[in-house]
């Protein structure tokens, strides 16, 4: 049996809590047979919700109790330091001390994003860590990053995003060498306001990531880019903008569909393949938004997710864990193959470079090291025909 991943997820947190939180636990771990859900929060609510569901696997349903609440108008850091006993503050701190592998939560971002940079903590070398979702496109899905952590982000701030973007593609998504792209008003690389212009030619400069330039807003649909930059409000501004035409969207098509007898005919043919579509489209299909750059994995749901969005972001982290661990064996298969290879080259230098002092102090020759010193100006041909290098 595969090893089970943990995750927590906060039952509390969201505009629909604890219904929500604990449907989606409870599908969870009926589909799925690796994962473990452990619900944080009042254990009596949590078990008056768990109580309507009789046919799923108890033993994969953990519940903790916290007996605090971290509601969304709060301040964050003032709710971090506070209720310490909050769903929010244990959960993370179950990440924290790898009792868990991942934390989902609904509840309040502001604590969410405070509470993953000082309880499980940033990585090394990053400075602000970006929420990047997955959002659907022509051609599959696209990282925005960041939609809503870092504000006032710098040009600095924007490069490590693009590189934490491309390595979540690649090694989580599955995408080799994902292009990377910078918001912008234009194609062209002299438009944007101070912070794009500043950041572009860093970006051009990197060598690690596959950066394609600019993209405008139009061309994120059509799924141009594979990680798309910007700082933390035009995301924001993006993300609720692509919810709310695709909700727009699909309200109008249902609304034309009824009304009249022939376009309910057409309705009904057309429905299987409309469903399909429609469904590619539907950002509840693709989770939560992972808060990268920290030293375990924090995904933040949105605050109306139901408990499709949810169960999707519960799925996230299990495939997340199962790339992470893939690829750290892979490392440390590639690591020892090194050094096996290594070995024996490292040995027949070191024998060359003892033959070699060897000949030189039969020859009597001393320091060969003081001997090309001195010998170094004799003999010694220019380019131009002369011995004198400076004639």
């Amino acid at each position: 049996m595969a090893e089970l991943v943990k995750v927590v997820v906060d039952a509390m947190g969201g505009d629909l809590a604890p219904v929500e939180p604990v449907r989606a636990a409870v599908d969870a771990v009926k589909e799925r047979d690796d994962i473990q859900v452990i619900l944080t929060g009042q254990e009596e609510v949590i078990y008056s919700e768990l109580k309507k569901y009789q046919d799923y696997p108890t033993d994969r349903i953990e519940v903790v109790n916290a007996t605090e609440v971290i509601e969304t108008a709060e301040p964050p850091v003032f709710a971090i330091r506070k209720k310490k006993d909050s769903s929010i503050v244990v959960g993370l701190k179950m990440v924290k001390e790898q009792k868990a592998d991942a934390f989902v939560s609904s509840g309040s971002t502001g604590a969410v994003l405070v509470g993953g940079q000082v309880l499980v903590g940033r990585s090394k070398g990053v400075e602000r860590p970006p929420l990047a979702p997955l959002i659907p496109t022509a051609k599959g899905v696209s990282l925005l990053i960041d939609c809503g952590a870092n504000v006032d982000a710098r040009p600095s701030h924007l490069v490590q995003f693009a590189k934490m973007g491309s390595i979540y593609m690649e090694h989580v998504v599955g995408i080799k060498n994902p292009r990377v792209a910078i918001v912008n008003n234009g194609a062209e690389e002299e438009k944007g306001n101070a912070l794009v212009k500043a950041t572009f030619p860093l970006l051009k400069a990197c060598k690690d990531i596959n950066f394609i330039g600019s993209i405008e807003a139009r061309d994120i649909p059509a799924g141009y880019a594979d990680v798309v930059v910007c700082e933390a409000f035009v995301g924001n501004v993006i993300l609720k903008l692509y919810e709310g035409v695709g909700a727009t969207m699909v309200s109008m098509i249902k609304k034309g569909m009824m009304t009249s007898l022939r376009s309910k005919v057409g309705a009904l043919m057309v429905k299987p393949a409309l469903k399909e579509t429609l469904k590619a489209f539907d950002a509840s299909e693709y989770g939560g938004a992972p808060l990268l750059g920290l030293k375990g994995l924090v995904v933040k749901s949105h605050g109306s997710a139901k408990s499709v969005e949810i169960r999707h972001a519960i799925f996230q982290c299990e495939q997340f864990k199962e790339r992470s661990t893939k690829r750290s064996k892979n490392s440390l298969r590639l690591n020892r193959k090194h050094r096996q290879k290594q070995k024996p080259k490292k040995n027949k230098t070191e024998q060359k470079l003892l033959q070699t002092e060897q000949e030189a102090n039969s020859r009597g020759t001393g320091n060969t090291e003081n001997n090309h010193r001195k010998n170094s100006g004799k003999n010694r041909r220019s380019p131009y025909g002369k011995n004198d290098l400076c004639g």
